[in-house]
């Protein structure tokens, strides 16, 4: 079994995101996705450690709308994004950490992802059940 060590610094956080996000970009399901709506990885997953690292370590580096953001994605892949997908996403995630890291912060990660996929998928669906709303009362 590989050593792993306590997630507690943006350089860790860093490594977790580069780490993760290689195994979305290959993935049959996931990849099509991200790489069909990131156009610059680097700035992309410098704007993800300052997301986790915000929300993991508090440092306040992070500045964005990740509801938004996930909406725009799902109206530029034809409102492809299923649950499914968050399924993968989270189960890459939690390998990801348990591969490299341990601890209380970690497990904080697995729970925010585990928290955040429900809600994001939730607003994706709702901005859509709206947008079709819209649509039929025009």
């Amino acid at each position: 079994m590989t050593s792993t060590s306590l997630l507690n610094s943006r350089e860790q956080i860093a490594l977790l995101v580069n780490e993760f996000y290689k195994k979305v970009r290959k993935n049959e399901h996931l990849g099509p996705i991200f790489n069909s709506v990131i156009n610059d990885w680097p700035a992309h997953l410098n704007h993800l450690t300052d997301f986790w690292d915000t929300s993991l370590l508090r440092a306040k580096s992070y500045h964005g709308n990740p509801i938004e953001k996930h909406q725009e994605v799902d109206t530029a892949v034809n409102h492809s994004i299923e649950m499914e997908h968050f399924g993968i996403w989270l189960q890459l995630w939690f390998d990801t950490i348990d591969h490299y890291f341990h601890g209380e912060i970690a497990q904080l990660a697995k729970n925010r992802a585990r928290n955040m996929s429900t809600f994001i998928f939730l607003k994706i669906f709702e901005a859509r059940k709206s947008s079709s709303d819209q649509k039929t009362s025009s």
